[in-house]
């Protein structure tokens, strides 16, 4: 067990009043031409990185197994990541992905060193954004490769590669549509374990059922199932079907896939 670290920069909002700390990223902005906050001195990005650093060595020391830091979905990193949210002209950006990664290498770098060589460190990434759904950050395999390798590298043991639906190929230009997912394709390029994740045993992906309230029906798992028996990738990430059926992983152990539970938004309720 391990938690999720992250910082969720721009993302987070402003209303009528002004937050005891502001709101940071790159350059100002939450997406393209929407201002948000401030952009990052050089100070701020090393205070950050020192607290990720801080974060992940309490959580070894109190007894986790791991930790992940959360590098996708629009939140700071991935700010970073993101050439229209991040337009600086000092180390920290730059027209390449790999330029713009060099925040999260640090990140990755300083919780290595705190954490030590045998702690395992996930990171999560994503092509998609909660900004823009439509955003790619690699548009080839060469180009995730000089975004993830490095990443690798400095000390990341395990990518999750975050996709809204698994089964969807993410370069089908090259493999065609049943080709290698997000996942597939980074431990391809990076020779790193990797986790796939995105409507698993569901009909339908989360920005259609738990963002506006909607349930989601049962879908099978064979083609999950198939993939795994490949090795396209190694690890499963569960959300939505694990919330409403925490018995999930044991049925699916047992073979008792008619058992399974769609999602039911009400699930949600419970947490608030």
């Amino acid at each position: 067990m391990g938690p999720q670290i992250w910082h969720t920069g721009a993302t987070r909002y402003i209303n009528n009043w002004e937050p005891d700390a502001p709101v940071e990223s790159p350059s100002g902005l939450n997406a393209p031409s929407e201002a948000r906050g401030v952009a990052m001195t050089e100070e701020d990005i090393a205070d950050s990185v020192a607290a990720f650093a801080k974060a992940a060595a309490d959580a070894k020391r109190l007894g986790f197994d791991t930790v992940e830091i959360h590098g996708a979905h629009g939140y700071l990193i991935d700010q970073f990541f993101w050439s229209g949210t991040n337009l600086r002209t000092d180390r920290y950006g730059g027209p390449t992905i790999k330029e713009r990664s060099r925040f999260a290498g640090e990140i990755i770098s300083a919780v290595r060193e705190a954490v030590g060589p045998d702690f395992p460190i996930i990171m999560r990434v994503s092509q998609w954004k909660q900004q823009d759904f439509s955003v790619r950050l690699a548009e080839t395999p060469a180009e995730m490769e000089t975004w993830l390798l490095p990443l690798v590298e400095a000390g990341v043991d395990i990518l999750h590669v975050s996709q809204r639906r698994f089964w969807e190929p993410e370069f089908p230009e090259i493999d065609g549509e049943s080709g290698l997912n997000g996942a597939g394709w980074a431990k391809k390029v990076t020779g790193a374990a990797t986790i796939a994740v995105g409507s698993v045993g569901l009909d339908n992906d989360v920005t259609a059922s738990a963002f506006v309230g909607k349930g989601s029906t049962t879908a099978s798992i064979d083609h999950l199932i198939d993939r795994m028996d490949r090795n396209e990738f190694d690890l499963i990430a569960v959300g939505r079907a694990l919330l409403t059926d925490p018995n999930w992983v044991a049925k699916v152990e047992n073979g008792d896939h008619a058992e399974l539970k769609g999602f039911d938004p009400a699930t949600l309720s419970e947490l608030a």
